[in-house]
């Protein structure tokens, strides 16, 4: 199976990089939004809520692609593409971590009382990636 090398775990943990996850429509199409994005055990990870498109998508097909793209350096990027796993443990915590990350807040601001966070992870069976000298 395909790991993510240190430098590009680095490169998705480290930075406040927003990714770009596609997931597939019903009818094969591809719907791709932004997400906030980290990496830890060896997977790409990204947080949503239950009802949400992407959410939706993945429990009827769980492939997944995921692209992080420094922000000021287009050909600095890491792509990671294969089957999501969904749970609600810890979901709540990594939304607040990622908000830490992406906001400098100790929690996600925009969280509603009845919304139920979902941690999203990838499991790499492909990575690209440029500009990391992996």
């Amino acid at each position: 199976m395909p790991k993510l090398t240190e430098k590009q775990r680095e490169f998705i943990a480290q930075n406040p990089y927003v990714g770009t996850v596609t997931t597939l429509r019903p009818d094969g199409s591809p719907h791709s939004t932004i997400v906030w994005v980290d990496a830890e055990d060896g997977v790409v990870t990204f947080n949503t809520a239950v009802g949400r498109a992407k959410e939706r998508y993945l429990r009827q097909d769980p492939r997944a692609s995921i692209t992080v793209v420094h922000p000021e350096n287009a050909y600095q990027w890491v792509s990671v593409s294969g089957p999501a796993e969904l749970s609600t443990e810890g979901a709540d915590e990594q939304i607040d971590r990622l908000a830490k990350k992406y906001l400098g807040k100790d929690e996600y601001p925009w969280r509603s009382p009845a919304e139920q966070r979902i941690t999203v992870r990838i499991k790499p069976e492909q990575v690209d990636s440029a500009g990391l000298d992996a």
